[in-house]
């Protein structure tokens, strides 16, 4: 119950009401405290342009940019009260659903208004914060076995309905979880001056397992006590090994990536290593052809000397025609 308490007072009054007035009220301040100091300082510009500001001037006035991490801070806090102690304040989830409605709105409002505009810088995912939501996460299981097994009554109401129960209810239960104790042995000083009862007690009782005065070992652990004890750690046991069975399928089965955009990027990576190929294939081809051109223009050479005689024999042929001519004439 003081936990729950806490995580109330938590949740409603620091995270919905003092983080959302600190967003919106600490930017005006800075602003405010800004204007006062550039109005405080010599102005240099003139007149007319201290009346007509440009666009990059007014920008300039808004608070710096200083980064996500603020940002990060409160969300990684926000999600640890959320998991951490789930289990002793069910509404935890809602009421953080609600501060991230409105915390939504006025971080839009801050980057939009309050702030300069952040550089853009490409990222795969958010890095390191991941790591601590995942560990958060895990940690969180053990955290809400430990609050189920050791804070509540449902772990000894199992063990009592199906171990010491003579019908399978829950019919005694209550005197099964109270010890007893000798009003005799009270130490001087703490005995009660003036007693409700008409009688005389003889014994109280308490809550715990305890062995009664009558026992060879009284007041000693009870064997329903380990009973109980052995009974909550394993239900820690079973209880984080099933969540963690449970988030591991659950990420099995909902992939990072949905199928079509993977099939996208399989089917651009397929285009981009045929594109490539091409590409290697068309510079195969640029630097064989010169090569080819050479080797012909080198048979063409080799071939020129061997074919030169056919003329010249047939220059002969056509002197000794002529001569022979020359003969018949004469």
């Amino acid at each position: 119950m003081e936990l729950c308490i806490q995580l109330s007072i938590i949740m409603l009054g620091k995270q919905l009401i003092q983080n959302n007035i600190f967003e919106i009220g600490v930017p005006k301040l800075k602003k405010l405290f800004r204007k006062l100091k550039d109005e405080t300082e010599p102005e240099e510009a003139d007149s007319a342009h201290s009346k007509h500001p440009e666009q990059w001037d007014l920008d300039y006035s808004l608070e710096p940019y200083t980064g996500l991490t603020p940002e990060y801070m409160e969300m990684i806090i926000q999600f640890g009260f959320v998991t951490l102690f789930v289990a002793s304040f069910p509404l935890a989830p809602v009421f953080a659903l609600l501060n991230n409605v409105i915390e939504v709105r006025l971080d839009a409002k801050k980057f939009v208004t309050e702030l300069r505009r952040p550089d853009a810088v490409r990222t795969k995912d958010i890095g390191i914060w991941f790591d601590i939501l995942s560990g958060i996460g895990k940690f969180s299981v053990i955290i809400n076995a430990f609050v189920i097994a050791v804070t509540s009554d449902f772990i000894p109401r199992l063990v009592y309905q199906y171990s010491y129960s003579h019908n399978g209810t829950l019919h005694g239960f209550v005197n099964h979880t109270l010890s007893f104790f000798n009003v005799s042995q009270l130490k001087e000083g703490t005995q009660p001056e003036n007693s409700q009862f008409e009688q005389e007690v003889q014994f109280c009782r308490f809550k715990d397992y305890r062995e009664p005065p009558w026992a060879p070992n009284p007041y000693e652990f009870s064997k329903q006590y380990w009973a109980v004890l052995s009974a909550r750690l394993a239900f820690v046991i079973i209880f984080q090994n099933l969540v963690m069975f449970l988030s591991v399928l659950v990420d099995w089965m909902i992939p990072d990536i949905p199928t079509d955009i993977s099939d996208q990027i399989k089917r651009e990576k397929s285009l981009f290593v045929d594109f490539f190929l091409k590409e290697e294939h068309e510079k195969l081809k640029l630097t064989e052809e010169p090569a080819q051109r050479s080797q012909s223009s080198g048979h063409r050479s080799r071939r020129g000397p061997a074919a030169s005689p056919a003329p010249s024999g047939r220059s002969q042929l056509g002197s000794s025609a002529s001569s022979g001519s020359q003969h018949t004439s004469v």
